[in-house]
């Protein structure tokens, strides 16, 4: 009779849910609560899933990655937004104001 060892499932679910969270988020365009979430299934899959360590870190850093975008895109669309409410203010109060 031969004896077997027993088969020990490693888990790998919340790092692939990570890295496919941080490449959607990417590709299509998810805003803040996808990569959110991904970058938590990352950070926890670091920790308890040793054999999830490379796509939880390259899930981390595509998650990061679009959640900084989309921080960028946000400011850039306030930053014009300012400029075209300032540039429809009537300054001559203004420069009475100041003398001018």
């Amino acid at each position: 009779m031969t004896a077997y060892g027993t088969i020990t499932h490693h888990g790998t679910g919340k790092g692939t849910a990570s890295l496919l969270l941080g490449i959607l988020s990417l590709l299509a365009g998810w805003t803040l609560i996808a990569p959110l979430v991904g970058l938590i299934l990352g950070i926890s899959s670091r920790g308890s899933e040793p054999f999830a360590r490379g796509r939880a870190g390259w899930g981390i850093f595509l998650n990061i990655l679009a959640m900084i975008g989309w921080v960028i895109a946000f400011v850039l669309l306030a930053a014009a937004g300012v400029t075209v409410t300032l540039g429809n203010v009537d300054l001559g109060a203004l420069g009475a104001l100041f003398g001018g």
